[in-house]
């Protein structure tokens, strides 16, 4: 069935301006960097707001359906057994709600992280990984968690090797997902929340909830970590992807979107509120951007907005 959705134009300015961050789980005062580049006047994009969500964390666009999926805290992400999946087309109009939803035997509580595969779609849940499919939102598979002591599983991601990698923000923990099977791959030194590959080492790129202002990387193979650079401000990060060389963060401290290319925090996207685990449209350049608070996501174009 599809579900009507409120739909509108806006215009939002991209400024060179960056906030500093504090604690972990809190917002605070912030000072601006003189090192900024100004805003230019081109710099704005028409945005498609998504409306009529309940907390969305997290979208995927399926370039093979031509479809984004968002995942629905729907209230509490831990403590009940309600969350969804929602099914939006390109154009922002949600064609089906409550497309993927828990069962009795694998509930879903609250989603967060999602990753496509040939399997179906990956789905990050508080006690372990959904599998669903992506056609008609059929509840395949879950990967129970419940042996470890769980902080909050968050995002996810298909490295080189063929195997999942979930971070857990509040154990600084990067647990490994291989044959059906979860196993620690990882402890680290700061609070990971984001996850992506960086597609010129395959390497996992971390971005932290708190900690150090920089972005990491860890090498599958040689266990190490390497700092990609450093952030000039901003704080609880949420999302990071990878688009022509550029590294996107969403940034929930400053309510922006940062850029960094070849290590440096180049620019940024200010955005309406706190955004969470972004999406790239890889067919038409575009990034769609979840708000859990105020229950919707914007989709807008990405080009003129990266800088060089």
């Amino acid at each position: 069935m599809n579900i009507e959705n409120t739909r509108k134009t806006i215009i939002y300015p991209t400024r060179g301006i960056l906030l500093i961050a504090t604690a972990l789980f809190a917002l605070s005062a912030c000072a601006p960097s003189p090192q900024d580049a100004p805003a230019q006047p081109n710099d704005r994009a028409d945005v498609t707001i998504v409306s009529g969500l309940s907390g969305p964390e997290a979208v995927r666009y399926d370039p093979e359906l031509d479809v984004f999926f968002v995942s629905n805290f729907n209230d509490e992400p831990a403590g009940d057994a309600n969350g969804f999946v929602s099914k939006v087309s390109a154009d922002g109009e949600i064609l089906s709600l409550h497309f993927m939803q828990g069962s009795e035997r694998w509930p879903l509580h609250g989603g967060r992280g999602m990753y496509i595969d040939t399997r179906g779609l990956w789905v990050v849940d508080a006690g372990g990984v959904h599998l669903f499919d992506r056609s008609n939102g059929a509840q395949l598979d879950f990967v129970d968690f419940s042996q470890f002591e769980l902080g909050f599983l968050n995002d996810i991601v298909l490295a080189g090797d063929g195997a999942l990698y979930v971070t857990d923000t509040g154990t600084s923990s990067v647990y490994r997902i291989a044959d059906g099977a979860p196993t620690l791959a990882t402890k680290t030194t700061m609070n990971p929340n984001g996850i992506t590959v960086n597609p010129k080492n395959g390497r996992l790129m971390l971005a932290p909830w708190n900690g150090p202002l920089e972005i990491v990387e860890w090498d599958i193979e040689d266990k190490s970590f390497t700092t990609v650079g450093k952030l000039d401000g901003g704080g609880n990060y949420d999302g990071v992807e990878v688009v022509q060389g550029h590294i996107i963060i969403a940034s929930q401290e400053d309510t922006s979107l940062h850029i960094m290319v070849d290590g440096v925090d180049k620019r940024r996207i200010e955005l309406p509120g706190r955004p969470a685990d972004i999406g790239i449209d890889t067919k038409r350049n575009r990034i769609a951007v979840p708000y859990v608070s105020l229950h919707r996501v914007d989709i807008f174009s990405l080009d003129g907005r990266l800088g060089k």
